[in-house]
C-alpha cells in the first residue's frame, strides 16, 4: 500500500489525514526501520507492507469505534506501537496510555512520541497483570485496545479490569474469532464484559481476514483479576 492509496483508502472510510499527519506517519516509518536494526520491533520493514499491515490495519479500529472525541484510551501490549500510535496520529483528540512489558520498546515509543510531537501520551513499562491492579488505572479508561495474538479469554483478563463501567474493550484479531468468542464467553462474563459487536472485513490488497470485537463493560471486575503475571496465558479462564 503506497502512501497515496493509504490516504485515499482511509478517506473513503471517513478518516481524513492532513499533510502534518501524513508526515508523522512517514517519520514513524523511518524511526521504526532505523530502530529495528538495533532491536527486534517488527519482521515487516518493507514500506508498502508497513503502511498496509501496521498503519492501515491499526487505524481500521476507527472504522468501527468513534475515536473523534476526547476519550481516554489504554493500549495493552503495544509492542512497536500498534494500534496505539497510528490511532493517536489519526485521532489526535484521544488521551493515550500505552503499557508494554519490555522497557526497550517503551524507550523506542518515547522517542517516537517526542519526534512526532504527540501530546497527552503516557507510556508505562509494566506487565498488564500488575498494571491493572494499580488503583489509579483500574477501571478508569473509556476504551482499552489490544492487537495481539493472545486468545480472547486471555486478552479479556488483561484488558477488561482497566475498562470503566460503561466503557469498552476493543480487540483486534485475525481469523478464527467465532471459535475464540465461544471459548472466551465465560471469561468475558466473569470479568464484567458483554460482547456488543463483531466486525469482520478483509485487509485491502492481500485480502487477509480481520476481525474487530467490541465488548461493553457492564459490571465491575472481581478484585482478584487479573491473576499473577503469566497465569492468564498458562491457564485461561474456561
Amino acid at each position: 500500500m503506497n502512501i497515496e492509496l493509504f490516504q485515499t483508502s482511509l478517506k473513503e472510510k471517513g478518516v481524513q489525514l492532513s499533510e502534518k499527519q501524513l508526515s508523522q506517519f512517514e517519520t514513524y516509518y523511518n524511526l521504526l526501520v532505523e530502530w529495528n536494526e538495533k532491536m527486534n520491533l517488527t519482521a515487516i520493514t518493507e514500506k508498502e507492507e508497513v503502511y498496509l499491515k501496521h498503519f492501515y490495519d491499526s487505524v481500521t479500529a476507527g472504522f468501527y469505534f468513534n475515536f473523534k472525541q476526547d476519550i481516554t484510551v489504554c493500549d495493552v501490549g503495544a509492542g512497536a506501537g500498534f494500534p496505539a500510535i497510528p490511532l493517536k496520529i489519526a485521532f489526535p483528540e484521544i488521551k493515550l496510555t500505552v503499557v508494554d512489558s519490555l522497557n526497550k520498546r517503551i524507550g523506542f515509543l518515547q522517542h517516537v512520541v517526542d519526534e512526532l510531537g504527540l501530546e497527552e501520551v503516557s507510556l508505562y513499562h509494566d506487565r498488564a497483570e500488575t498494571f491493572a491492579h494499580r488503583p489509579e488505572f483500574r477501571q478508569t479508561f473509556d476504551l482499552v485496545t489490544a492487537r495481539a495474538v493472545a486468545r480472547l479469554s486471555v486478552l479479556s483478563e488483561l484488558c477488561l479490569p482497566l475498562v470503566k463501567i460503561g466503557g469498552h474493550f476493543l480487540g483486534m484479531k485475525g481469523a478464527n474469532l467465532p471459535e475464540e468468542v465461544r471459548d472466551g464467553e465465560k471469561a468475558v462474563k466473569l470479568l464484567g464484559g458483554k460482547v456488543k459487536d463483531i466486525h469482520s472485513f478483509v485487509l485491502p490488497i492481500e485480502e487477509s481476514e480481520r476481525n474487530i470485537i467490541v465488548i461493553d463493560k457492564v459490571k465491575e471486575t472481581p478484585k482478584k483479576f487479573p491473576r499473577k503475571p503469566g497465569t492468564p496465558n498458562k491457564s485461561p479462564i474456561s
